[in-house]
């Protein structure tokens, strides 16, 4: 479980996250939603300790962030918006590796996380490729295994679908909806639900740096629109 408690963040002079109180239990798709700037991407960085808050705190399966990181980060797996940001290695297998490596993971249950998060996204077979060589989509499918080698019980992604085309977009919410269904928490950053309304249990809108709205995907799709979210 994730949960924030009296959130908040500055930038500068600005308030970015104004209270922000917000539980996502295990095993949750979750869309969290709302207009650029409405501070989506502060939040989520607060989920791992990416960033710190001003006040309040992130607690995840009921530890504070800040008493243990590497536990966090192992619980909360993370994909940027752009997946080159978080490449470290040439190759998609070394890629892969490298957060399960750097736990002290044994050879063996290294090259078993690795090998089930290829196949979990479809690399599988293709871990000696260049990064750089992949297309979009492919790269986004690398980043998520990247993160799905750690094992988490959350998968938070940032924006994963803004730049790919139509056939990359259905690739990856194919590969989220099987990791849902078997039990990885998913929380996907967004503005724009197009392909992935239908697959959410519960949709969070951010605005001003707090939740706006909170419920069920029937229960608040009509009401999206007012937040410059476009519902489909």
């Amino acid at each position: 479980m994730i949960e924030t408690r009296d959130l908040v963040a500055r930038r500068g002079g600005t308030t970015v996250l104004n209270g922000v109180d917000l539980t996502i239990g295990d095993g949750e798709f979750v869309l969290l939603v709302g207009p650029n700037g409405a501070g989506k991407t502060t939040l989520v960085r607060q989920f791992n300790g990416l960033e710190e808050p001003e006040a309040g705190e992130v607690l995840v399966d009921g530890r504070p962030v800040t008493d243990d990181l590497v536990a966090a980060r192992t619980a909360v797996g993370m994909v940027f918006q752009d997946p080159r940001d978080q490449f470290v290695a040439a190759t998609v297998r070394a890629d892969v590796a490298f957060g399960p490596e750097n736990l002290g993971c044994s050879h063996d249950e290294l090259d078993r996380r690795v090998d089930d998060a290829l196949e979990t996204v479809g690399l599988d077979g293709r871990g000696d490729e260049r990064l750089d060589r992949l297309s979009g989509g492919e790269q986004a499918r690398a980043a998520i295994a990247g993160a799905l080698a750690m094992e988490p019980s959350h998968l938070v992604l940032d924006e994963p679908l803004a730049s790919l085309d139509l056939p990359a977009r259905r690739a990856v919410c194919d590969r989220l909806t099987a990791l849902h269904e078997t039990g990885t928490g998913i929380v996907l950053v967004t503005h724009d639900l197009r392909d992935v309304a239908d697959l959410a249990d519960r949709i969070v809108v951010l605005a001003d740096g707090r939740v706006a709205l909170d419920g069920a995907p029937e229960d608040v799709r009509d009401r999206l629109e007012s937040f410059d979210v476009r519902p489909c």
